[in-house]
Formats: C-alpha cells, structure tokens, sequence
C-alpha cells in the first residue's frame, strides 16, 4: 500500500489533502541511536497533485536514546507562503521528544510551536500527529515498526531539489 494512500485513509489526515496549498511525503525514514541518534529519508513534494521536487530529511538529537525505527511523515503546507518556505532549499522543524516501540508508538513534542501528543497503534489503527497547521504546517507521522525508547532533543533539517 503506498504510503500517500496510509495517510489518505486516516480521518485526522483526509482533510489536509483537500484543502492544503501542498506536500512532502517520506515513504520510510529510519532513526537509529543510543544517546547520539540520527535518522534520514527522501521523499518528494506535491502540489495540485503533481511531483514538483524532491526532498530529504536528516535529523539529529542528543539524550536518552537507543534502539531503531522506521516511520512515514507528511508535511501538509496551507497556503504558498508555507510551500515556498519549504522549497526554498533547507527548512528545519524545531525539537522533538518521542518514544517508539514495535508498531505501536506515543509522540509527544515541545518546541516554539508548544506540546502536542498522540499515540498509534500500528499502521491499521493509527497515524500521530498535530492535528492542525502552525506557521501554514501540519505534519503526521506513521509508525511502520522498530524498537526505540528516546527521551531526547534534536530536529531535523529538510532539503528540496527541483525536478
């Protein structure tokens, strides 16, 4: 199943692609770490449901960490200004703290924007997420499995290339 149908099929997601400006998808990143963690994944941006680029995420953070994981994101931008911020060629997200086992998983993350949380229960049940645009973004994450406790600080830095 492709990741974007994952998503589409959530209640909490359906909206944002109707009404969202465009999108970054991330079929599968990969988080490893045991206190230094980092993860990566590529994936590519929409807009008017058509690729318009490609796109990679690293991230870095430092704390209480070990194990592994693998999870889908989607950056849902609202209007042109929050698309053209993205593409502009390196976007960072502020600092996460998150926790991860098997496929069922609890998010919990602080930074400028506040502390949102939320929970899934593997990939029939449950996409986490911040369930409404800040600064014209919403994200939602997928769990696709691993085995990762983290208490920890970082963020992660995005990339765009055009086609």
């Amino acid at each position: 199943m492709s990741t974007i149908k994952i998503f589409r099929e959530s209640p909490a997601v359906r909206a944002f692609f109707a009404d969202s400006y465009g999108y970054a998808v991330f079929p599968t990143i990969g988080k490893a770490g045991f206190v230094i963690g980092g993860s990566y994944g590529k994936g590519q941006v929409y807009r008017a449901g058509m690729v318009t680029g490609k796109t990679s995420v690293i991230e870095g953070s430092i704390g209480f960490q070990a194990g592994g994981k693998a999870f889908s994101e989607i950056i849902f931008f609202q209007d042109k200004r929050a698309y053209d911020e993205f593409t502009s060629g390196n976007f960072e997200f502020d600092a996460t703290a998150q926790a991860v086992a098997v496929t069922a998983g609890a998010e919990a993350k602080a930074g400028t924007s506040g502390i949102s949380a939320g929970a899934s229960a593997g990939p029939k049940t449950g996409v986490q997420a911040d369930t409404k645009y800040y600064k014209g973004m919403a994200t939602f994450v997928h769990a696709q499995g691993g085995l990762m406790y983290e208490f920890s600080v970082g963020g992660q830095k995005f990339t765009y290339t055009p086609p």
